[in-house]
């Protein structure tokens, strides 16, 4: 997958590298494009390197640390020029924030580039609200949404507010709260592929909860639990939109939702 970037003129542009992610480049690429959008939104100006991979996030869960150190390597190589580098996940953030660190702390020729990457890394939301002033006017979704907070992203780096912060400028955006929108979605990766019945049953008292609120459209911050949602929904027949956060958030959300396009094939 190629991503074009255009570049946006601004008195002072912060460079910002986009980490993709796996998810976004094989199963979502509008992702991506969402993302670049907001970010050039706010002035940045944005590098898409082609060399970047995996985080190496399942390697690491998988007990692979000579695979996972290779990758890491790789991704922070990719990075170095660029002033942050922001990723839509939140996970992939926190591999890139508190996992290389950890990964390389006994590496004297590594761990200060690792720690690098992390002290310059942000997950998409927080860098929007944390470090610049994007302007959401002229964006609307008529709809009752609600938000699932992922769990690396919650647990790990704190993100809760920021994307609730950034819904409430969106024109005609009513968002309904889970009860327990900080529970998780039983994708956790490779847990999923582990323990599918243990994940099935909490992906299905999730949708039961999302039905609750009310919403028909579910937001999020992280693909693999959006993914997830999305594929038991259409399993039981409900009729909810599936959305990435930042498609809503930069007006891309005429195609078809997450989860949508497989029934179209």
């Amino acid at each position: 997958m190629q991503y074009v970037v255009t570049e946006i003129e601004t008195k002072t542009p912060i460079s910002v590298g986009l980490f993709v992610t796996c998810l976004a480049d094989l199963m979502r690429p509008q992702v991506a494009f969402a993302a670049v959008s907001l970010l050039e939104r706010a002035g940045c100006r944005v590098r898409v390197p082609r060399e970047q991979s995996c985080c190496g996030q399942p390697a690491l869960n998988s007990g692979d640390r000579a695979s996972t150190t290779g990758i890491a390597k790789n991704v922070i190589q990719a990075f170095v020029q660029d002033d942050y580098v922001v990723t839509p996940s939140g996970s992939c953030a926190d591999t890139l924030i508190n996992k290389y660190p950890a990964l390389f702390r006994h590496d004297l020729q590594w761990a200060s580039q690792a720690q690098s990457l992390a002290d310059k890394t942000f997950e998409l939301t927080s860098f929007l609200t944390e470090k610049l002033d994007l302007n959401l006017e002229g964006i609307s979704y008529p709809g009752v949404c609600t938000y699932h907070d992922s769990c690396s992203g919650l647990r790990e780096l704190g993100i809760q507010q920021q994307p609730r912060t950034l819904l409430a400028d969106v024109e005609g955006l009513t968002l309904s709260e889970l009860e327990d929108s900080s529970v998780c979605c039983g994708f956790g990766g490779l847990f999923s592929v582990k323990y599918p019945d243990i994940s099935g049953r909490i992906v299905t008292d999730k949708c039961a909860q999302i039905q609750h609120t009310g919403a028909d459209t579910v937001l999020g911050g992280d693909l693999g639990c959006l993914l997830n949602i999305a594929g038991r929904l259409r399993r039981e027949g409900k009729g909810l939109k599936v959305f990435h956060i930042a498609e809503v958030l930069a007006g891309m959300t005429d195609g078809p939702a997450i989860g949508e396009a497989e029934d179209q094939t």
